[in-house]
């Protein structure tokens, strides 16, 4: 490509999950003159560094909708292929020790619409309904919903790992994990089936428009590719490329990180679902760790009343012995150009948070097993923690971007809707409130800040 001027219908910037999955779309369309550019390996940035799970309650309708759709396609993938991306389905448990989470049940009906009491079914001890345990990963037998358990008794019974105190779960039941390589993977193959293709570029430059110049460094050294519509679909550096078509978005870069480790201790059980410890809390560190962290401005954060959102997993199926912990508790933006900003106290941190709602992992604390994992990845997100997919200011321009640690499970409906606005076919009613339009909708903007949540898990 270095020794002559490229030229492409399409050129989609940004081969993560989401760039991927936007050409997916655009080939199924027909669209076949599509050119993926990026400077890695596919799905190696952002995407490689994902949780990979994937959940349909959101505090609004309008992500409910999205996720919905998303997940749709996930299962028809997931048919398709005989599961290839590894879906399972045992759910999002969300935990809490209030004893009543009005509140969090007020969300519950908000996000679900009219469909909120068909869907979420209450298990208070009361009345006879019949909770359905996550018995199994099978996707397609699971139930759809949310159980919303209030029954100490029932708590106890399905989720002996819990500490006691914790007295409600609301068990979102249409969630659960896939393999985002192997989505990826699969996409990729169609892609190039059907005649896209994959330019290892950087991306310097972006002159004029419909069409646009795309200056490139590649391996061989400079070079132009020319392209009548381009896609951002750059993950972190959405708001550099924008900067480079002459627009500014509203999207800051945030750095989360996770652990994985092999459970040797086997503290939590295989069939557990993905658990989310909802409480804030204030970390017992010791007085000489407290003295140790409040030396340095970077720890001495911790030593403050902590948010909610502890997260834990199995990983590796019901025959596996890894664990994931996660805890989007950043809440400072970084630049993604720079060296992330890697906090060698996120591993002790993350353990003595979640041991709180699974205590046998307070087992691992200051002796993780040496093959332990510690990653994490730059997340692009909007004020309002909603996706920014459709047209861009300038004419012949898209967006595909800010899907902060949930791109996983938005990737398939991103693509779909992006390629939607692109190819000129009909768009879901949501469209105009997941693209830059929705800014200058001042009732739904108005709504989205009166929210209890921003579905930030």
């Amino acid at each position: 490509m270095a020794a002559s001027p490229a030229s492409t219908d399409i050129a989609i910037i940004g081969a993560g999950s989401i760039g991927i999955a936007v050409a997916y779309h655009l080939v199924r369309c027909g669209l076949k003159d599509v050119v993926l550019v990026e400077a890695g390996g596919p799905m190696a940035l952002t995407s490689a560094q994902s949780g990979e799970n994937y959940r349909n309650w959101w505090p609004h309708p309008v992500m409910t909708a999205f996720t919905d759709d998303s997940i749709g396609q996930l299962e028809a993938i997931a048919r398709e292929t005989g599961n290839r991306i590894h879906m399972t389905r045992r759910g999002y448990a969300l935990a809490t020790r209030r004893a009543n989470p009005a509140d969090l049940i007020d969300d519950l009906h908000h996000g679900y619409g009219a469909e909120g009491g068909q869907r979420i079914r209450v298990h208070d001890g009361t009345s006879p309904g019949l909770y359905q345990p996550a018995m199994s990963a099978d996707w397609e037998a699971a139930p759809d919903g949310v159980d919303v358990l209030l029954d100490p008794a029932l708590i106890r019974a399905h989720f002996p790992s819990f500490a006691p105190d914790i007295a409600a779960i609301l068990h979102i039941r249409r969630a659960g994990d896939i393999s985002g390589q192997q989505l990826g993977q699969y996409m990729l193959e169609a892609i190039r089936a059907a005649g896209g293709r994959l330019c290892r570029a950087r991306v310097t430059a972006i002159e004029g428009g419909t069409p646009f110049a795309l200056h490139l460094d590649t391996a061989e050294g400079p070079a132009t590719l020319r392209a009548d519509r381009v896609v951002n679909a750059a993950g972190p550096f959405l708001g550099a490329i924008a900067a480079m078509l002459g627009e500014n978005l509203p999207v800051a870069c945030v750095y989360q990180q996770k652990i994985a480790f092999e459970d040797r201790e086997a503290a939590i059980p295989r069939g557990m679902p993905f658990a989310i410890d909802l409480d804030g809390q204030q970390i017992p560190w010791t007085e000489e760790e407290r003295a140790i962290l409040a030396a340095e401005p970077e720890t001495a954060a911790l030593l403050a009343p902590m948010p909610g959102g502890i997260h834990c997993r199995p990983d590796g199926g019901d025959l596996g012995k890894w664990i994931k912990l996660g805890w989007a508790y950043n809440r400072t933006a970084s630049d993604p150009a720079g060296e992330p900003l890697v906090n060698p106290q996120f591993p002790d941190t993350v353990l003595r948070a979640a041991s709180r709602l699974n205590p046998m992992l307070a087992a691992y604390i200051g002796r993780l097993p040496r093959n332990a994992r510690h990653y994490g990845g730059f997340y692009a997100m909007t004020p309002e923690n909603w996706p920014l997919i459709g047209p861009m200011r300038g004419q012949g321009a898209y967006l595909a971007g800010a899907l902060s640690g949930f791109g996983t499970m938005g990737a398939c409906a991103t693509g779909a809707l992006c390629a939607a606005w692109v190819a000129g076919t009909p768009l879901p009613a949501y469209a105009p409130a997941l693209s830059l339009a929705r800014y200058d909708d001042q009732p739904l903007m108005a709504e989205l800040a009166a929210l209890n949540s921003k579905g930030v898990l």
